[in-house]
């Protein structure tokens, strides 16, 4: 595993398009520490600072950090089937399978590529929700500080099922700019079988069943927090509650999907005449 790592580190770092990518994929993040900071004179009456609203509060602060970050995930997609596009380009994914490198190897390579740096911006993700939640936060409880930590967790395999589905529309076309097409392709045509569903069946059956689709299943595993900060506004407001947890079943959705990005990225490669 290490070893096909560090020859896919290798080829990153090498690149330089592919170094400032992977720098502002992870400097994005640090953003959210701005967001706390950030003050609004409110027609010079009053400052209004987003700080002191009690929205980087423990457990909150899992939920709304895990979100942001996730808007940042298409820098490193562009990585990612940068990839495989500069593997056709520069032949050396032939070379690499001359020098004794199995098919299987080269697809687990990007694999572990994708799980590493996913796992790198968890972490940092982690450590910034933490510390601005200690800073921010009123509940100072260990017991409230990390419950809801599987927004984390949620936000790793997120990360991954998306970078997978890159890599598998990056070996589908070979190209880096129609793989980022494909994807905004894919989004297109999710919401228009809904649409149909709803069509011809109720809006209830085909919500649950779009919570199946690739995008969607991903979308799914962070909802948006906005409405959960007005809920603790107004608590009296019941017409807003709704769902917002990060939940076991859509974790093991989005992985599935993994699994099977992976597999008919190999299954392409396998019999793709090089």
């Amino acid at each position: 595993m290490f070893r096909l790592l560090n020859l896919e580190l290798q080829k990153l770092l090498l690149n330089k398009a592919s170094k400032v990518l992977i720098f502002i994929s992870f400097i994005l993040p640090f953003f959210v520490i701005l967001l706390s900071s950030l003050k609004f004179n409110v027609f010079g009456f009053f400052t209004l600072e987003l700080g002191e609203l009690g929205i980087f509060n423990f457990p909150i602060i899992w939920h709304l950090t895990t979100f942001f970050a996730s808007q940042f995930k298409f820098f490193f997609a562009i990585v990612v089937v940068s990839m495989i596009g500069n593997e056709y380009s520069n032949k050396t994914l032939k070379q690499n399978l001359i020098d004794g490198l199995s098919k299987k190897e080269f697809i687990l390579s990007k694999f572990y590529t994708i799980v590493f740096f996913s796992l790198i911006s968890t972490l940092i993700i982690g450590v910034i929700s933490l510390c601005i939640g200690l800073y921010y936060s009123s509940y100072t409880e260990v017991s409230i500080i990390f419950r809801e930590t599987e927004f984390l967790l949620a936000y790793f395999i997120k990360l991954v099922g998306f970078f997978s589905l890159c890599l598998f529309f990056g070996m589908l076309v070979k190209r880096s700019a129609f793989a980022l097409a494909f994807l905004f392709i894919l989004y297109i045509i999710e919401w228009i079988i809904y649409g149909l569903m709803m069509w011809k069946l109720n809006a209830d059956i085909a919500e649950k069943i779009q919570n199946f689709f690739p995008l969607k299943s991903m979308y799914k595993l962070i909802d948006q927090p906005f409405q959960r900060i007005a809920m603790s506004k107004f608590p009296d407001k019941g017409n807003l509650s709704y769902d917002y947890g990060a939940h076991g079943y859509e974790m093991l959705i989005v992985l599935c999907w993994t699994a099977l990005f992976i597999f008919l990225s190999y299954r392409l490669l396998k019999k793709r005449d090089l």
